[in-house]
């Protein structure tokens, strides 16, 4: 990964977590901007998660075909989580925005 993916990383996940917190903060027509921002940010994030999970549960079961049910187990649950994760980031921002 080059150093200018890993910063962009950083810097998106610090206003998906941020953009909530300015949203309360803001006057009402912000707030439902800034909500809708966070929201879509951590959607976007939950899809480049579930990809990296992907990805690699493809490549560990083309490097050892033997190990595909457990490692097909894990990549669901570990996805399921992740969903998990991101969908609760979507409601928190539907209610800041309410």
């Amino acid at each position: 990964m080059s150093n200018v993916f890993k910063l962009a990383t950083k810097m998106t996940g610090l206003l998906a977590l941020g953009a909530p917190a300015m949203a309360m903060a803001a006057d009402k027509p912000v707030a439902a901007g800034l909500a809708a921002i966070g929201g879509g940010l951590a959607v976007v994030g939950g899809g480049i998660g579930i990809g990296l999970i992907g990805k690699g549960a493809v490549e560990s079961i083309a490097r050892q075909p033997e190990a595909s049910g457990p490692i097909a187990t894990n990549m669901i649950l570990t996805a399921a989580l992740v969903e998990g994760a991101t969908l609760f980031a979507v409601v928190v921002g539907l209610l800041v925005a309410l």
